[in-house]
């Protein structure tokens, strides 16, 4: 159920997804780095960042319209849980205002995109 959101040939949001992960990797091996007393939040903006696009990916292989739906609605409720985590670091003063705003505006982005994708996948199947 791969779907081309541009008419490009390229899926926008599943590339979107993954370099948005590689940013917070490399993100996340530099704040641990710095302070490593903070690891478990660390670990929790790596886990729900990276999954995004994981299931972006897995629902490409979906079978039906509604699993391709489910996959996407688990990277939305991941893309909204990065952006509380984005949120939190940033009023901790653990990423500064131009880190969050570039990183914030990035999990925004693909949010959108998979909200659009959803609702336009559910609006052609009828569920």
């Amino acid at each position: 159920m791969w779907l081309d959101v541009t008419g490009s040939g390229k899926n926008i949001v599943l590339e979107k997804s993954l370099e948005f992960a590689v940013r917070i990797v490399k993100f996340y091996k530099i704040g641990l780095k710095k302070e490593r007393t903070f690891e478990p939040i660390y670990k929790q903006l790596l886990k729900s960042a990276t999954s995004i696009g994981a299931n972006i990916n897995e629902a490409q292989s979906a079978f039906t319209k509604k699993d391709f739906i489910n996959k996407l609605g688990i990277s939305l409720k991941e893309s909204r849980e990065t952006e509380y985590w984005l949120k939190l670091f940033f009023a901790s003063d653990l990423i500064n205002e131009k880190e969050f705003k570039s990183l914030y505006n990035d999990c925004i982005e693909i949010t959108k995109l998979l909200t659009t994708i959803i609702k336009k996948s559910k609006e052609n199947n009828k569920l």
